[in-house]
């Protein structure tokens, strides 16, 4: 019989009560795990696992993609630069390429640190607002 692993339970139970921001930024958090994954798996000529953790980057960008509100115009930005990472990871896949990696890697950070400081001021004006500031 299988016991149970507290920290599967931690990372289950994180998921599940996290807000929608916040998986946003799980998302970004694995995507750029696994890009470094990746770069490590090029780096050691690993190539099974370079692949394994480029596609799962690769599902995670096609995650991003998918909840992504068409109505917002920014959105229509965001779709043509993840479209923009998702190609580099085909190609950095193919041609086991780091520098294209690298390139993901920053333009994933630089979204993830971006989101990061929106789900912030967000907390901070709920919180202004529950104790009745203005």
């Amino acid at each position: 019989m299988a016991r149970n692993n507290p920290y599967q339970a931690y990372k289950t139970n994180a998921v599940t009560t996290a807000s929608p921001g916040e998986l946003t930024l799980m998302l970004y958090n694995g995507c750029l795990k696994f890009i470094n994954l990746a770069k490590k798996a090029i780096e050691a000529n690993q190539i099974e696992e370079k692949n394994t953790n480029i596609k799962k980057a690769q599902n995670i960008i096609s995650e991003l993609m998918v909840t992504l509100n068409m109505d917002m115009a920014i959105s229509k930005n965001m779709m043509a630069l993840y479209d923009y990472a998702h190609r580099k990871l085909i190609e950095a896949n193919i041609h086991n390429d780091t520098a294209m990696l690298i390139e993901v890697e920053e333009l994933m950070t630089e979204f993830r640190d971006t989101w990061k400081q929106a789900i912030q001021v967000n907390r901070q004006q709920q919180h202004t607002m529950a104790s009745g500031g203005v």
